[in-house]
């Protein structure tokens, strides 16, 4: 099988400073150190920090969370967290390290200072993802999270003050449509498209890399937002099937029936190794006719 190696692909510099934050921490740190969430969304990674003694807790709330670490340390993940989380940390006397990703801190920023400006906010996210979660903490009552085109019609916003921003690592094409069906709502909103840099390179090497392959695979985990994003787009923009796989044990054979070149990329918490063991899969894949 002949396999084009999409670039960019893999490690964002959030999550290689996430990496180092982590540890620093367990090498300089004693007692136990424990993270509140995965630190960034790949379960190899999760798994290989718990082995480093960082113990992982893991709840769909984060501030239920912190109430399971009764001593220590806590590292609050790349994906950021409320202010409200940040407080509660210092009240139970925790230790806390953030190594929120110093994209999703800008925005953070901007929705407290829209906020303080008097703004509502119209955040497009995803829900029940820990990003929005944190996000929307910055002020709560100020901040509407949608997700799709019947969220932004359910909306009941009288402030004549209207700013619309999002989650760092979403679809780029998906979003600004979105973003204009919350402007065709709310003409005066002000617009702050908050996807990342890393986010949107991938996706474009993607949809661009689609129109020279059969299919292809991006190696992310199920919980990675940017990752199945990139499924996404190549379906939806670059018009080729396109399947989401966490190693290689999730390769289906059959996916490659009658191909002939497959594009490979991953998400950007995916560890180099595991998109090397699927190219390296491929190339020796003899596809069934």
């Amino acid at each position: 099988m002949e396999v084009l190696r999409i670039t960019p692909r893999g490690y964002c510099h959030g999550v290689v400073d996430a990496f180092r934050i982590a540890k620093r921490v367990r090498e300089e740190t004693e007692g136990p150190v424990h993270m509140l969430g995965q630190l960034v969304h790949n379960t190899h990674v999760t798994d290989e920090l718990q082995e480093q003694g960082i113990k992982l807790v893991d709840p769909p709330n984060r501030l239920a969370g912190l109430e399971q670490i009764t001593e220590g340390t806590v590292i609050f993940t790349a994906h950021g967290v409320s202010p409200q989380v940040k407080q509660r940390a210092v009240e139970m006397g925790l230790k806390a390290v953030d190594a929120t990703c110093s994209d999703v801190v800008r925005t953070h920023e901007l929705v407290e200072q829209l906020a303080r400006r008097g703004y509502d906010v119209v955040y497009i996210g995803r829900k029940g993802h820990p990003e929005p979660e944190g996000v929307i903490g910055e002020a709560p009552g100020r901040v509407h999270l949608v997700q799709d085109a019947a969220d932004i019609e359910a909306l009941r916003i009288s402030n004549e003050r209207v700013a619309v921003t999002c989650q760092t690592t979403l679809s780029v094409w998906d979003t600004e449509g979105l973003i204009e069906l919350v402007r065709r709502r709310y003409p005066q909103a002000e617009v702050h498209n908050e996807i990342c840099r890393a986010t949107q390179e991938r996706q474009e090497a993607a949809v661009e890399a689609a129109r020279e392959v059969d299919l292809v695979i991006v190696v992310g985990s199920p919980r990675s937002s940017n990752s199945q994003r990139l499924v996404e787009v190549v379906r939806k923009l670059g018009d080729k099937p396109a399947f989401l796989v966490n190693d290689m044990e999730d390769l289906d054979p059959e996916w490659f029936r009658g191909a002939r070149k497959v594009g490979v990329t991953s998400g950007a918490s995916t560890p180099s190794k595991l998109t090397r063991s699927v190219i390296e899969y491929l190339e020796a894949l003899d596809p069934p006719a």
